[in-house]
């Protein structure tokens, strides 16, 4: 099977056959899990062959094709991947602590005045 050339997560497409290690089709890409503003790539959610989503995290993603995913993990041990959970969360700066002290503090130490959203 020609995978065509590497490609990077924002462009993988919906419906790309998705490979275990030993070379078996488990599933096809559903979406890519990623922070694209911040350029971290979580894993993938998959339609499996069975016909129920998981979710590939990056450690298991041995590389990503045009036409074809391969996976570092083998046929047996994909079918143990879990179902997609909820989304992750969200952190932000509070607008509301710029005028801080620590806010100020923070800024000339390189350190981030990061809340999870709620």
């Amino acid at each position: 099977m020609d995978e065509g050339l590497p490609v990077a997560y924002p462009v993988l497409e919906k419906g790309v056959p998705v490979l275990s290690a030993d070379g078996e089709q488990i599933g096809t890409v559903h979406h890519v899990v990623a922070a694209p503003e911040e350029d971290i790539f979580h894993g993938l959610v998959i339609t499996t062959t069975a016909g129920g989503r998981r979710f590939v995290e990056a450690a298991d993603v041995e590389s990503l094709h045009e036409h074809g995913v391969d996976l570092r993990i083998d046929s047996l041990a994909a079918q143990s991947l879990p179902e997609p959970g909820g989304a992750a969360p969200v952190f932000d700066e509070d607008p509301a602590s710029i005028n801080t002290w620590s806010h100020w503090a923070h800024r000339l130490t390189g350190r981030k005045d990061w809340h999870q959203r709620s």
